[in-house]
C-alpha cells in the first residue's frame, strides 16, 4: 500500500498548490462493476453483459460513478491529515469521465492540493483528482473534490 503524505490540521495550509502523491494500482475486476451494478441499480450492458461487451467494445467498461466512487479508497493512500476529529465530503465540481476504464485494467489516483481556506468551523480542502488507467496516456476521470476537516 502506499505510504501516505503526512500533514497535521494546523499545518494544512501547507500543502496547498502541490502534488501530493499517487496512490497504488487497483484492478477494476467484474466482480466490483458486478456489484456496483447492484448497488446502483445501473445494469447497462456496456457493464454487466460480458459477451456482448468484449464483442462490441473489447471488453465491459466500469462505471464512470464507480470510478468516482473509488477517491475515498484512494485518497487515504495518498493524504493523511492528523489532528482531526472528522472529515466530511462536501462535494465535487467539473468532474471529468475522459476515458473509458475497461474491466481488468488497473487504476490509480493522482492528487494535488489546490486550495485550502477555513469553512464552517473547519478548513476545506478543494483537491483536483485525476484517476489514471495504467498504459492509458489519457485519465479515466479528472475532478475538483472539496472536503471539510475538522481539528
Amino acid at each position: 500500500m502506499a505510504d501516505p503524505k503526512t500533514v497535521h490540521y494546523n499545518d494544512l495550509e501547507s500543502i496547498a498548490g502541490q502534488e501530493i502523491g499517487v496512490s497504488d494500482w487497483v484492478t477494476i475486476d467484474q466482480d466490483r462493476v458486478n456489484k456496483f451494478a447492484d448497488a446502483t441499480g445501473d445494469h447497462q450492458w456496456i457493464h454487466v453483459d460480458v459477451e456482448r461487451a468484449t464483442k462490441e467494445l473489447g471488453s465491459p467498461i466500469a462505471h464512470g460513478f464507480l470510478t468516482l466512487s473509488l477517491l475515498p479508497m484512494l485518497g487515504a493512500q495518498v493524504l493523511r491529515i492528523e489532528g482531526t476529529t472528522r472529515g466530511i465530503n462536501y462535494g465535487s465540481d467539473k468532474v471529468r469521465f475522459t476515458n473509458m476504464v475497461p474491466v481488468g485494467s488497473k487504476v490509480r489516483l493522482r492528487q494535488k492540493c489546490l486550495a485550502v481556506e477555513a469553512k464552517a468551523g473547519g478548513k476545506q480542502t478543494r483537491m483536483e483528482a485525476t484517476i489514471e488507467v495504467e498504459g492509458q496516456e489519457r485519465p479515466a476521470l479528472v475532478a475538483e473534490t472539496l472536503t471539510v476537516v475538522y481539528g
